[in-house]
């Protein structure tokens, strides 16, 4: 009975910052946005994100630095809503999953796209995905299915445990307009043509922000709760 009061206790005093932690990386992860405000030159219909941070870019370090903050707010908070908050099957993966996502992020950053020489490197011969011969694409592929594992497991657990009602109805909305984006983008790599797969990704990733938000708001409701 004391162990459940102190997890109380500690649930309440960490969940505003679990919580603050969790929306600092959704907006982080949305620093894309900045392309529309700096001189980057890229297209966002045809473009893919990693693009903006890729070696030689102009504005990399702004980008690069914008997800590795991402992770580093996501790791410990995961961490902390695993130990602080009441462990049971579905929030255990989604919290593990979102330290896997934070880490991926990191990843991500630190091993950017570069030009691929013919002459060095196996390059791919896709026209719409010309680098997943690169590191970058595994990391990138970590962090999409992370996130995805993650998002699922909460909103499982929002529904079987009867919490989390945001993640129920706002959280779920958000799911299924990132898996449509998923979608578009994996049936267009096997078409002829380009299906504004920049817009696409866009989509899928300011999908995975708002949430992250969402989750946010959803601890600091779930630690206040903790009082009961």
């Amino acid at each position: 009975m004391d162990n459940v009061a102190a997890n109380g206790r500690a649930a309440r005093v960490l969940a505003p910052v679990i919580a603050c932690a969790v929306v600092g990386a959704g907006f982080c992860y949305s620093a894309w946005v900045l392309e529309f405000v700096l001189p980057v030159n890229t297209d966002p219909v045809n473009t893919f994100l990693s693009e903006l941070d890729a070696e030689g870019k102009p504005y990399r370090d702004v980008f690069a630095s914008a997800d590795k903050l991402t992770g580093l707010l996501l790791i410990p908070a995961a961490l902390c809503g695993l130990l602080v908050f009441p462990r049971r099957r579905f929030t255990t993966v989604g919290w593990v999953a979102l330290m896997a996502f934070g880490a991926a992020t990191i990843a991500d950053a630190m091993l950017p796209l570069h030009d691929c020489d013919p002459a060095v490197e196996n390059c791919s011969t896709s026209e719409l995905f010309p680098q997943l011969h690169q590191p970058h694409a595994f990391t990138s592929s970590l962090a999409v299915t992370s996130i995805a594992v993650a998002a699922f497991a909460f909103s499982v657990a929002a529904f079987r445990y009867h919490r989390w009602r945001i993640l129920r109805e706002f959280g779920v909305v958000v799911l299924v307009v990132g898996l449509s984006a998923t979608i578009w983008m994996l049936i267009a790599d096997n078409l002829t043509g380009n299906y504004a797969l920049g817009i696409a990704q866009r989509i899928q990733v300011g999908a995975m922000s708002a949430w992250l938000v969402t989750l946010g708001v959803a601890v600091l409701i779930e630690g206040r709760k903790q009082t009961t």
